[in-house]
């Protein structure tokens, strides 16, 4: 079992930044790949960002972004702490959502669809307005 929990959400005006981070806690090692999620306002869910790093070469991260979002977010990673963040700038305010972290288990579905990931957070908010 793994269980994630976001922080960071808040209010920011349009042009500012704020990063999101996801603690993951549990059986970590079973996690295949994370992303990031965000539902908006009478909006489906979407894909934002995924990151994964390769067995056997713990230097080296892929990273994956929607084009709405490349490249002014920035996913990263820290395995010692088993965290995972969203750097996000020049925030517009279509990026009003609430933020969801998400874990999957194996590879095999496309990143950015919902039904690949088995574990999610409570979500955060993020509220960009002037």
């Amino acid at each position: 079992q793994v269980q994630l929990v976001e922080s960071g959400g808040g209010s920011v005006q349009p042009g500012g930044s704020l990063t999101l981070s996801c603690l993951a806690s549990g059986l970590t090692s079973s996690i295949a790949y994370m992303g990031w999620f965000r539902q908006g306002p009478g909006k489906e869910r979407e894909g934002v960002a995924a990151i994964f790093t390769a067995e056997g070469t713990p230097l080296y991260a892929t990273t994956l972004y929607a084009d709405s979002v490349n490249p002014r977010f920035t996913i990263s990673q820290d395995n010692a702490k088993n965290t995972v963040s969203l750097q996000m700038s020049n925030l517009k305010p279509e990026d009003t959502a609430m933020y969801y972290c998400a874990a999957a288990r194996r590879f095999g579905e496309r990143w950015y669809l919902s039904k690949g990931y088995q574990y999610w957070g409570q979500g955060t908010q993020v509220a960009v307005s002037s």
